[in-house]
């Protein structure tokens, strides 16, 4: 009763913010019966045992992309459910899990969660990376059901702000937890330190390497290939009026700067500007982290006086790829890093968002350059760039410099593919060992991995 006191006064407060915002860009306003009551409706018609899977957002459903399908694999008898917090996450997991009940997953209002556990009635409920809130994990232990944490992380942030409150945390988080499934021994101290018991803890390694190896297939392949062409012959019109001594246009070079905060867009739009002189041929493809932003970035994009173009109005394929692609949409980060042939992992030079994944760019062989603030993925960061995968530039002003070394030099660009894929290969298995964990807690006889 305390917390949903609480959560109510941060409601309070917060509401002018969060109606402005809910009126400026239609976040908020969707499945509020479901995330404020928790009105869930989990079709069940054979009664079959439900393992609840919640991911926060986007970038979590991804995860659960390997793991889901692995699950169902291991356990036909079972069903799954897929759960989001966010707007995005939702649409991307309807889009990933389309023959599976997909719900909005409830605030952690006392009697929203009781309803949701109700209705849903899982026997297990598994939750991604940090996603910890008292009043589901109090319910969900007094009804009897296990909760996972699997690809747990927690970052030198979260941990310094838990540790002041270590014994509170102990009392509210995890004596409700069953297992922490740890993606780094790094992690697993720190959860230690905090007074998880080690019975309860495992380290599975992160999941994000097993969906991230990812061969290139022909660029026809991709509708986002098809879109933005970057082979290297001239527009056919041109050929057309022009003949065979049409002039041929060189390859572009694709840079992606993905997954970025701000300042980060102004930044790469100004290394961007400035390396085109010395590279015509090189083109820039710009992913926000957040949708929300898509507006305020296609403005600075705008202002900077580049040719580009947004995503979202590219309904046919274009005569040649712009200077800038805006991809202001959500679900295409992937297809867009089978493109690059150079990128930029964004939260990473800003020193408050600690990175976003560096893995997934790795699996394509893309290499990356990254800042130092990177703690949120600390281990894959380190590995990257020991195995020479990556490079880490200490600020802002050497990203420039980095960039110009990687474009003039093809053969290092190919080593540093072939080393970060190599280093994903060697990272597999961290699905099989987390189905391991969860085998363990249902309480059922450990089998192969598929």
């Amino acid at each position: 009763m305390l917390l949903d006191l609480v959560y109510l006064a941060v409601l309070v407060v917060l509401s002018p913010w969060l109606v402005w915002r809910a009126v400026a860009t239609g976040r908020y306003r969707r499945g509020l019966s479901a995330k404020l009551l928790g009105r869930v409706t989990v079709p069940n018609p054979g009664r079959r045992p439900v393992a609840w899977f919640h991911a926060v957002s986007v970038g979590e459903v991804h995860l659960l992309a390997t793991l889901v399908p692995a699950f169902r694999k291991r356990h036909p008898d079972w069903l799954a459910v897929v759960s989001s917090t966010t707007d995005t996450g939702l649409a991307e997991a309807r889009s990933r899990f389309p023959d599976l009940p997909v719900i909005a997953w409830p605030f952690d209002f006392s009697w929203a969660v009781g309803s949701a556990l109700d209705s849903v009635r899982p026997s297990l409920v598994v939750l991604t990376e940090s996603e910890l809130w008292p009043n589901v994990l109090r319910a969900a232990s007094a009804r009897g059901i296990p909760v996972v944490v699997v690809n747990a992380r927690l970052s030198p942030r979260s941990f310094r702000r838990l540790a002041r409150v270590a014994g509170l945390a102990r009392r509210l988080l995890f004596r409700h937890v069953s297992r922490l499934a740890a993606q780094e021994d790094e992690y697993a101290d720190r959860l230690r330190s905090l007074g998880v018991p080690a019975d309860k803890l495992a380290v599975t390694g992160s999941i994000k390497y097993d969906g991230a190896l990812k061969d290139r297939p022909p660029r026809a392949r991709y509708r986002l290939g098809r879109l933005l062409p970057r082979g290297g012959c001239s527009p056919p019109y041109r050929q057309v009026l022009l003949g065979a001594h049409a002039p041929r246009s060189p390859r572009p070079l694709i840079w992606l700067a993905g997954s970025t905060h701000a300042p980060e867009e102004e930044i790469v739009l100004g290394v961007f500007a400035r390396s085109r002189p010395q590279f015509p041929a090189l083109r820039l493809v710009l992913v926000p982290r957040h949708p929300d932003r898509f507006e305020e970035v296609a403005r600075l994009v705008e202002r900077s006086g580049l040719p580009f173009v947004r995503r979202s109005r590219v309904a046919e394929p274009l005569a040649e790829m712009p200077a800038v692609v805006l991809l202001d949409t959500v679900g295409e980060l992937g297809a867009a890093w089978g493109l690059a042939d150079v990128g930029y992992v964004g939260g990473t030079l800003d020193g408050r968002r600690g990175g976003q994944s560096m893995i997934e760019p790795a699996g394509y062989g893309v290499p990356t350059v990254f800042g130092p603030h990177v703690w949120n993925f600390r281990d894959a960061a380190r590995r990257l760039v020991e195995v020479g995968g990556a490079v880490m530039v200490p600020h802002a002003d050497a990203l420039e410099r980095e960039l110009a070394e990687l474009l003039v030099d093809a053969d290092l660009r190919g080593r540093m593919g072939s080393a970060a894929r190599e280093l994903v290969r060697r990272q597999q298995g961290a699905t099989a060992r987390t189905l391991d964990v969860l085998c363990e807690v249902m309480g059922c006889q450990r089998k192969m991995a598929a």
